[in-house]
């Protein structure tokens, strides 16, 4: 397994589209210039944030493509490559390794509901792939929590890197770190746990956990890496400033289901973004006036 460094702050990348719903490639290679310029650690392209689910095997080979060119071995690459169904995620994640990505972003099957031994067997069919795996624990959007007893089984497969988690739950999220990162830690190894919630950024680092996988990144990634890096340097005056100092935006962000609110904010911005693909619709009237007045008082328009 490759020793990369998934610690710090991530950002779940947007797809920039056009309005008539066709990828702004351009738009998509200029928003990882615009991150890597921001000093971001890293990049994941292809997750729900991107829309993995509208988009095409074509697109998301293009876009894949477009991002190990334009940040591969300058900054970490963390590909999405979930799927409810083995054998395609299975094919995504070699897909990730042959594209040049440091890690693949798997996601707990959502809509069948797998139970223990499903779930179990679906995560050593990535990690027989070779290539480092992030785990992506979020039964917000799959319906399924790996509770922490399975949590500590897959953790064991060969080549389960870490865990972005999503769980909403912050009693979990110590006792994955707890129970997997810290004697791993000991053993001289490494687990890495990455907050899916930006949210809980502080709150993970400061229990021992590595960054976030952040949304508002997209729009502020000087700010969520500056916020990761104190906590991770238990700079905790600083780090609780620029936790509150975010707290309003990540509100907004999340006003209605992501990415919509995010990619209507980039645009008002100016930053490449355009509409998100349907079923996600537009916003509510209520929610634009309370997202752009929240940019507007934060000054980021």
């Amino acid at each position: 397994m490759a020793m990369t460094d998934f610690s710090g702050a991530f950002t779940a990348l947007v797809t920039p589209m056009a309005n008539s719903g066709e990828i702004d490639y351009e738009g998509f290679r200029n928003l990882i210039k615009f991150q890597m310029e921001q000093g971001i650690n890293g990049i994941v392209p292809l997750g729900t944030t991107g829309e993995s689910p509208t988009l095409e095997e074509t697109e998301e080979e293009k876009l894949l493509e477009i991002a190990v060119k334009e940040a591969g071995g300058k900054i970490p690459i963390i590909a999405g490559a979930g799927s409810n169904d083995t054998k395609y995620m299975v094919k995504y994640v070699q897909r990730a390794k042959d594209m040049g990505a440091d890690a693949a972003l798997v996601v707990t099957p959502y809509y069948n509901k797998p139970n223990d031994d499903g779930l179990l067997r679906h995560f050593e069919a990535a990690g027989k792939i070779g290539i480092p795996i992030i785990v992506y624990n979020i039964a917000s959007r799959t319906g399924r929590n790996i509770p922490t007893s399975l949590m500590v089984k897959i953790a064991d497969i060969p080549n389960i890197a870490g865990v972005k988690e999503s769980s909403g739950d912050i009693n979990q999220v110590g006792e994955v770190i707890r129970e997997i990162a810290i004697p791993r830690q000991k053993k001289g190894e490494k687990f890495w746990v990455l907050s899916g919630d930006d949210t809980f950024t502080l709150p993970l680092v400061a229990l021992g956990g590595d960054g976030v996988i952040s949304v508002v990144s997209n729009l502020v990634p000087a700010k969520v890496k500056a916020l990761a890096k104190a906590a991770l340097e238990a700079k905790y005056d600083e780090a609780r400033a620029l936790h509150y100092e975010l707290l309003p935006l990540v509100k907004a962000a999340f006003v209605e289901t992501n990415p919509a609110p995010i990619k209507l904010a980039m645009t008002w911005k100016g930053l490449p973004s355009g509409p998100a693909r349907l079923p996600l619709g537009s916003l509510a009237p209520a929610s634009e006036e309370f997202l752009k007045k929240t940019l507007m008082d934060m000054g980021i328009i």
